[in-house]
């Protein structure tokens, strides 16, 4: 994490006063169950709640010696508890703390990815419906293909993103377990019925079995959606820097009054904000891989995991939570250029009409082979010298000996690739 690509509500979620109070609660509410089912004195689970505090200077001190940090906590916890303390972390082991403080910090983490996705969304939406006639040309390989609309292109955006919000909510999903099950996950010092209520109080579910920790394939599965999410969001970032090349220009991000571009060039208007998000989803997808690699650990744990996930997992939801932000506001003031789109699409002189004449000679009787050949033949010309394709067709005579000067005319209507558009529409927003 670095500040230049972090917000505060998502740091937060990773800051060591933040973890410490998720450990305590955990410590607490296992002391509060104990304290039911008789096996501590309720007055000591009172007294834990009461006197408890901790500082994270003085862990961090009591760490240097034990070389352990959830024995400083714990210690740290006693100093202010006092006799009390010893009923804390009952036939409990650190990973009962440890992951069941990790589950709830990504399931904060999630909150908040799924907030903004909520916001880029409305965006999405709101932009797509006011572009949703705005004829542009679809490209396959980077060449003009056929006419489809800006509004279109921003529809398939938003169908993805809800898409990744429903993956999110899964991922959610399958990380929140709690494990307080005790060394090797046996239960031998400690009864599930504790866990059940650590996990009902933190709104989270009994890990069905741990070993010494909870299975990572969980974390495997959340930071691949991580991952598949940073990759939607490049997947728009890089849709914009192409429209906003000099020689395309149908789009273009906001430059604010006073933003420079160039420290040598003061023409310049780059695409620095989705040229940014490219890089940011490189390093969210990087945490994938270590998340797959946790999934192996020996025996019923070793802690191989655990120097990655204090990484991964800040770094990962610090940078998407940023990034998702970015592109909403990028997306929110994006410049749209209808008049280029027109231009653009005009440049090849009525080319993109060329697969609907191929289909029209075909219905008239010419074989699909022969009529390609006859289109492509013209559109060859078109291409070399900078001919208008409506007009080479009818001078070639055995393409007007199946199709009429007028016929041909009336295939060069853009209606024909937008009439569709609003079914499209409603089957990505509804009526």
């Amino acid at each position: 994490m670095i500040p230049r690509y972090s917000r505060p509500e998502m740091v937060a979620i990773w800051s060591d006063e933040n973890r410490y109070r998720i450990w305590f609660e955990i410590e607490a509410t296992a002391a509060d169950a104990m304290a039911e089912s008789g096996m501590i004195p309720k007055k000591a689970a009172k007294e834990i709640r009461r006197k408890a505090k901790f500082d994270v200077a003085r862990i961090d001190e009591i760490e240097k010696v034990t070389k352990h940090d959830v024995i400083a906590f714990l210690t740290n916890l006693a100093e202010h508890i006092g006799e009390d303390a010893r009923f804390l972390h009952q036939g409990m082991t650190s990973s009962d703390v440890l992951d069941t403080c990790l589950a709830v910090q990504l399931r904060q983490a999630s909150d908040i990815l799924l907030k903004d996705i909520d916001r880029l969304l409305s965006i999405l939406k709101k932009r797509a419906i006011e572009t949703k006639d705005y004829v542009t040309i679809g490209r396959s390989h980077g060449i003009h293909a056929e006419p489809v609309t800006f509004g279109l292109k921003l529809a398939s955006f938003y169908a993805e993103f809800e898409r990744n919000k429903k993956r999110l909510l899964a991922a959610r999903e399958e990380i929140s377990t709690c494990a307080i099950s005790g060394a090797v996950g046996t239960f031998a010092n400690i009864d599930p019925s504790i866990e059940e209520y650590v996990a009902e109080k933190l709104g989270l579910k009994p890990e069905p079995i741990s070993t010494q920790i909870i299975p990572r394939d969980r974390h495997a599965m959340f930071f691949a959606t991580l991952g598949v999410i940073a990759s939607s969001i490049e997947r728009i970032a890089i849709e914009i820097r192409h429209l906003q090349r000099t020689e395309v220009l149908e789009a273009e991000e906001y430059f604010a009054p006073g933003q420079k571009g160039s420290s040598a060039m003061p023409h310049k208007r780059n695409p620095v904000l989705s040229e940014n998000l490219t890089g940011l989803a490189r390093m969210v997808r990087s945490a994938v891989i270590p998340a797959m690699e946790n999934v192996a650990l020996w025996h019923e744990r070793d802690i191989s995991h655990s120097s990655v996930e204090r990484m991964i997992a800040p770094d990962a939801s610090v940078t998407l939570d940023f990034a998702l932000n970015r592109l909403a506001d990028m997306m929110e003031k994006l410049l749209i250029y209808p008049q280029t789109m027109q231009e653009n699409m005009d440049r090849l002189g009525g080319l993109v009409f060329s697969q609907r004449v191929l289909l029209a000679l075909t219905q008239k009787g010419a074989s699909r082979e022969d009529a390609y050949k006859l289109v492509q033949r013209n559109a060859m010309r078109v291409w070399k010298e900078k001919a208008n394709f409506l007009e080479l067709l009818k001078k070639d005579k055995e393409i007007t000996h199946h199709l009429s000067s007028k016929e041909l005319t009336a295939l060069f209507d853009i209606k024909y690739h937008t009439k569709n558009i609003d079914r499209i529409f409603k089957r990505v927003f509804g009526k």
